[in-house]
């Protein structure tokens, strides 16, 4: 099988970002953006996604974090989408609920070729460690855009911050996972009544 693998860079006046990115890994990553909250939980994408991950970004961060959190997000989801190509013979949706704690989160996903994002962390108004919560937020309404994805997060129950945003990200991970692997009975397939989900 061909590896499904996408390499990109992305150079604006407010951020330099280079990735290279392959869905069918073992979760191997080297991720540096100058965050560390934002490393992790690029990590648990990789990790438990079984994605391999090498991403490096910087940025004019003496303004925030902002530009920099949406543009990783922009070139991960950009990255995701590429690699995938036409999805042929996957199984298209996946779910996850990921337990971290006292926090229950919940996600979903749908690899429809149509980007959009319903997301709710309650971690708005907060900063989670190193990056304010609705950043977070922000990180995956972009990621699902630019990755033409249907995502539903929920966090179900929790108190902390941290374990919000790693639960939520863990169990993106997990719903990605599903998402992409091959579907034994439908191999070759475009998994959709409209013959295409490449958007």
């Amino acid at each position: 099988m061909t590896m499904r693998e996408a390499t990109l860079e992305r150079q604006t006046s407010e951020t330099q970002i280079s990735l290279h990115l392959c869905l069918d890994g073992q979760g191997i990553h080297q991720v540096a953006t100058g965050n560390g909250m934002l490393d992790h939980m690029v990590r648990q994408l990789s990790r438990h996604g079984l994605i391999d991950i090498t991403l490096s970004a910087h940025g004019d961060v003496e303004v925030g974090w902002h530009h920099l959190v949406e543009d990783t997000a922009i070139t991960l989801g950009r990255g995701f989408h590429q690699a995938l190509g036409d999805g042929r013979g996957i199984r298209r949706m996946g779910h996850a609920i990921v337990p971290l704690d006292e926090t229950l989160a919940m996600v979903a996903v749908d690899l429809s070729g149509r980007g959009y994002a319903s997301i709710d962390m309650n971690l708005d108004g907060q900063m989670v460690e190193t990056l304010p919560g609705d950043l977070l937020h922000h990180f995956l309404e972009s990621f699902a855009v630019e990755g033409r994805m249907n995502l539903h997060v929920k966090v179900l129950s929790g108190r902390n911050g941290h374990h919000k945003a790693e639960a939520v990200f863990k169990a993106l991970a997990r719903a990605l996972r599903d998402a992409v692997e091959a579907d034994p009975r439908a191999v070759g397939e475009v998994p959709s009544t409209k013959g295409t989900i490449a958007g």
